[in-house]
């Protein structure tokens, strides 16, 4: 079955990670490895912080984590929230971890406003966990055409 993502209105996509640089430095990569359990956590037990949804990926000794936000004020509310699991662990990263330089973390944000998706055979995935999954009806039509579409949409 051929499918596509809809998400009302604009939303974010959070790429975090982290790279293992020095595996032998076992007491300083592992705990920066094991804060965003806690973290999603968090996130997933309350909605109204404002992550819909997140796969992880694991490449050797990178990590990437693909979060979908409602908004970025959502976001930069919990990264900054003292009270939440995220404000200890950045501290305890820079504290620990930081000036050994072995593991490094990277983060990147996009803003979308405009987007197209194509789900063939798959199970719920990505931005169609996020948003809402529905059935995409014309199969000669072009990713470029829906893209194009949803742009003048929006």
């Amino acid at each position: 079955m051929r499918m596509s993502a809809q998400m009302d209105g604009d939303f974010v996509v959070f790429l975090i990670g982290m790279r293992i640089n020095r595996f032998r430095s076992l007491r300083k990569w592992l705990p920066v490895a094991r804060a965003m359990g806690p973290m999603v956590k968090e996130l997933r037990a309350d909605p109204a912080l404002g992550m819909l949804h997140f796969e992880s990926f694991f490449n050797g000794r990178t990590t990437i984590m693909v979060q979908y936000w409602r908004s970025t004020d959502h976001l930069m509310a919990y990264a900054k929230d003292r009270e939440a699991n995220h404000w200890p662990a950045w501290k305890r990263f820079f504290r620990e971890a930081y000036a050994s330089e072995a593991v490094g973390v990277w983060h990147e944000t996009y803003t979308v406003s405009g987007y197209e998706t194509v789900y063939v055979n798959m199970p719920e995935f990505g931005l169609g966990r996020a948003g809402e999954l529905v059935p995409t009806t014309k199969v000669g039509d072009r990713s470029a055409e829906r893209l194009a579409a949803a742009r003048r949409d929006r």
